[in-house]
């Protein structure tokens, strides 16, 4: 199955989601002007309100986005762009979270404005909510729902396992038969007793071991970039000529650094393929388009922080970059230039933390469109089955080859962004009409309050939580 799952992955990427994902991200970043900018230091008093009223504040909800987008992607992904498309894969992440930023404001500002209020008064919703009622597409969102659920359950709980995994190849008692294996059945225990506690356990998990995730990794990367820092020139100079060094890219498409900056890009942020817009949907605001700010943010804190901090510390390691040492070995012998045998330990120490957060917070989505397939939680015995054969795909993953690894999750990933852009192209005059709205009332001098009576195009009578 591999050639297969390489070509569909190659055909899917270039030119359509390119196309689409590029295209839509100008037309928002225009649309908004340029508000991935103008709007930046709002992102910050947000982040700071307590919640309206509920339990999840706009914080909790972007640790639970924040846990599923920094993960493996951002230490595996960010080696494997680099040594198998070339530094300049690094210019084209940028490049696509920051025309994504206004993609992830649009689609996290949707999911607030067509949100659920569930029968304890909490929030809920996401793209499956926003494609039924807006759109009137029970069908559409049903199948978006079920990619979202075989994407996060199975394709990058998978690779996400497998990526843990590879980590320990470093150290002398690796075996490739039954390591991987063993390393899978921890994985998969530890996410089980986590999971079987349900979404509430996972918001609280998720909003401690994010920070501490994060914090530690960039220490250390910060570390490797400053003690190699003569070397910044040098790698900036190769990462822009690489980056348009266009007979390269033209050359061979597929595996450029273009096309790998893309995937892996797209992988980490996730800036329009529909998931954030879950965890979005949660939170307790006073305006919808607080909520789209905070997940633009959580773009650029993945992208711009956390994937260029691998960059960085990688290229200005000095260490080869090699096609051989595409994974974690190459993250693992650029640390090792400073922390010397230490340095391993170091990442797989990082690698535990970002995969877990990463586990459980990918199936804090997955439960939310199992709710909406099921018109609602489904019942206890069928979630305990379903929660279990979860853990057991973490466990599967772990034995996976690299390239099958990464083309599934690739390929779905794909399919969910490819049904949720077209749609955000669609109804975004409302999350625009919603910023406008939003900045009135901050010229003012007021906390926004949204009424959706004042939102033009948008009828009330489709919306369960925003009645007035």
């Amino acid at each position: 199955m591999l050639p297969v799952l390489l070509w569909l992955d190659d055909v899917m990427y270039y030119p359509i989601l390119v196309v689409v994902l590029v295209a839509a991200g100008l037309y928002f970043t225009v649309r908004t002007g340029l508000m991935q900018i103008r709007l930046f230091p709002e992102c910050f008093r947000v982040l700071l309100e307590k919640p309206e009223g509920g339990e999840v504040s706009s914080f909790q909800a972007l640790m639970v986005s924040t846990a599923s987008r920094v993960g493996t992607g951002n230490i595996i992904g960010i080696s494997t762009a680099i040594c198998l498309g070339g530094p300049g894969a690094v210019f084209w992440m940028w490049a696509i979270a920051l025309i994504g930023g206004s993609t992830a404001f649009i689609e996290s500002t949707l999911a607030q404005v067509f949100k659920r209020r569930s029968s304890l008064g909490l929030s809920y919703g996401g793209p499956a909510y926003y494609i039924e009622s807006a759109l009137h597409n029970r069908f559409l969102a049903c199948v978006f729902a079920v990619f979202l659920i075989l994407t996060y359950a199975g394709g990058f709980n998978m690779l996400c396992s497998y990526n843990l995994q590879s980590t320990f190849e470093a150290y002398s008692f690796y075996d490739k038969t039954m390591t991987p294996w063993i390393i899978g059945a921890i994985q998969a225990i530890l996410v089980a007793y986590c999971i079987l506690g349900g979404g509430r356990r996972i918001m609280k998990v998720t909003a401690v071991m994010v920070p501490v995730m994060g914090v530690i990794y960039i220490l250390a990367a910060v570390v490797t970039i400053l003690m190699n820092i003569s070397y910044l020139p040098h790698v900036l100079g190769l990462i822009f000529s690489d980056a348009f060094n266009f007979e390269a890219i033209l050359g061979g498409v597929g595996g450029s650094c273009l096309m790998y900056g893309v995937k892996r890009g797209l992988f980490s942020n996730e800036a329009g393929i529909g998931s954030a817009p879950n965890a979005a949907a949660s939170a307790d605001v006073s305006h919808p388009v607080k909520q789209g700010l905070v997940q633009m943010f959580s773009v650029f804190l993945d992208t711009f922080l956390v994937c260029s901090a691998t960059a960085f510390m990688c290229l200005m390691s000095g260490v080869d970059i090699t096609k051989e040492a595409a994974g974690a070995p190459y993250v693992q012998n650029a640390v090792t230039t400073v922390f010397g045998d230490f340095g391993p330990l170091l990442i797989t120490v990082s690698m535990v933390l970002f995969a877990f957060s990463t586990l459980i917070g990918n199936l804090y989505y997955v439960d939310n469109n199992l709710s909406f397939l099921h018109h609602g939680e489904p019942g206890k015995n069928f979630m305990t089955a379903f929660r279990l054969f979860c853990a057991f795909i973490v466990f599967i993953g772990a034995g996976l080859t690299m390239d099958a690894a990464w083309a599934i999750a690739d390929i779905l990933m794909a399919c969910m962004a490819l049904i949720n852009i077209p749609s955000i192209l669609i109804l975004g005059g409302i999350a625009l009409a919603a910023m406008k709205d939003y900045e009135a009332q901050r010229k003012e001098g007021k906390n926004p309050v949204f009424h959706a009576k004042n939102i033009p195009g948008l009828d009330v009578s489709k919306l369960d939580f925003w009645k007035d």
